[in-house]
């Protein structure tokens, strides 16, 4: 394999052949150089992704943490940048509100909204109030204040209440009008189908807990919708012949091969994982039928931005040592996080 076989289907060239500078540690040394590796699914409340960093990751996206705090953290100075989504948005009493791993203020309980056959005193209540923003607004205001970049929505129906179509609708409404994607944890019967005909914009685990039918996959990937990976928390969880890892692998299989945008992402936080590029959840995103140019794209994709210039990472690169063997996950591996005039384009 050579660097032109992974190029993307958007045609952009992301592997190039480059040398690292005559001056420093890794004088002459030859690779490949492509643009900074994302880890889609972090939460750096509960780990320390600067030492991912050295692993070859640039980039996080974090997907629940106290407002205040990943906001904090955002703002610093160097790498890894972080982009997040705030708080979790949950139904009242529902997942994550009752766990003892959730940082204090992590979640943001939001009631449900009056459906369209409840008593008229309660339609007339709410709107009687449309003027001021509701509950649901006010919460997406919320993150959008603190620099959220993307709405992180719970749905886990094994674990606690979950938002009902109708409230669902509101959040991913406030937050299109606000000009924010909104990710879904789908988890149990019926959620993921829920997240995809309700126009999320991202589930945030490829879903494990059912098969979805055919005709359900293909509107996730009609809708444009991306698939963050996270396979690998399955592995660990519940075993390689576990029905959650089948179904995980199986679902973001059909979702890939009909087109679908799978984005690299890992959980990091949730229980013990490799820091860095993780060689695990990169083997099984290949189980999943993706190849070369679709891992690289998985992992150097912008999202939840639009664009990979939006992230401010304009001077440094992903480079790795070495020619692009027949299997790729030891290989990206080994990537590393340099200045982009440290390398030569060849």
């Amino acid at each position: 394999m050579n660097a032109a076989e992974m190029h993307p289907r958007n045609d952009d060239e992301l592997g190039r052949a480059a040398r690292r500078s005559l001056n420093g540690a890794h004088a002459g040394e030859v690779g490949i150089v492509l643009p900074p590796f994302i880890d889609h699914h972090v939460h750096v409340q509960l780990t320390s992704p600067d030492r991912a960093v050295a692993g070859g990751i640039a980039g996080v996206v974090d997907l629940g943490a106290n407002p205040s705090a990943v906001a904090a953290r955002a703002a610093r100075d160097g790498l890894p940048v972080v982009r997040y989504a705030g708080a979790f948005l949950t139904a009242i009493g529902g997942y994550p509100s009752d766990r003892a791993w959730r940082p204090d203020g992590s979640v943001r309980e939001v009631p449900q909204l009056p459906a369209a056959g409840e008593s008229r005193d309660r339609r007339e209540a709410a709107r009687e109030h449309s003027a001021l923003p509701g509950p649901v607004e006010a919460a997406v205001d919320e993150q959008r204040a603190f620099g959220a970049s993307v709405v992180k929505v719970v749905l886990n129906a094994d674990a606690g209440p979950v938002f009902d179509r109708v409230t669902l609708d509101a959040v991913v409404t406030a937050a299109h009008a606000r000009g924010l994607p909104v990710a879904v944890h789908a988890e149990g019967a019926g959620t993921a189908g829920l997240a995809i005909d309700a126009g999320a914009d991202a589930l945030v685990h490829a879903p494990w807990t059912e098969r979805l039918d055919d005709a359900l996959v293909e509107r996730a990937v009609a809708a444009g919708q991306a698939w963050i990976s996270t396979l690998a928390i399955h592995a660990r969880d519940f075993g390689e012949g576990s029905p959650e890892l089948a179904f995980a692998i199986d679902n973001l299989a059909r979702f890939r091969a009909a087109g679908g945008r799978v984005l690299y992402g890992t959980d990091l936080g949730n229980g013990e994982l490799p820091v860095g590029v993780n060689t695990n959840e990169l083997e099984l995103l290949v189980r999943a039928g993706l190849e070369a140019s679709d891992l690289i794209e998985a992992l150097t994709d912008p999202w939840p931005l639009a664009a990979r210039d939006g992230w401010g990472h304009g001077g440094v690169a992903t480079f790795v040592p070495g020619e692009p063997p027949d299997s790729l996950p030891t290989w990206l591996a080994n990537a590393r996080v340099v200045p982009a005039d440290d390398l030569e384009l060849l």
